[in-house]
């Protein structure tokens, strides 16, 4: 993958984005709604009881992806800044 234009240095970018942090995001949402379901069943509608649970999911997520995560940004920063004098012009 090596971008061309800034336009596609961009778009990359937005992506890996995305990419990068769903992991994480799809951890958080189900936590979120494991809680939601179980707060509903038990008719508990405390708002704050969600909080630490996904807090430390989202922590051992972080611990489980970030490597890869990381790896995955560090080499399109390699990548863009390799090819920084292409794109100076």
């Amino acid at each position: 993958m090596f971008p061309v234009n800034m336009n596609d240095v961009l778009s990359t970018a937005i992506w890996l984005s995305m990419t990068a942090v769903m992991p994480l995001l799809l951890v958080a949402m189900l936590v979120g709604l494991v809680i939601g379901i179980l707060q509903t069943a038990t008719s508990i509608q405390e708002q704050t009881l969600i909080f630490i649970p996904k807090i430390l999911a989202v922590m051992i997520a972080l611990v489980a992806f970030g490597p890869w995560m990381f790896a995955q940004i560090g080499d399109f920063a390699r990548l863009v800044f390799g090819q920084l004098d292409r794109f100076i012009k």
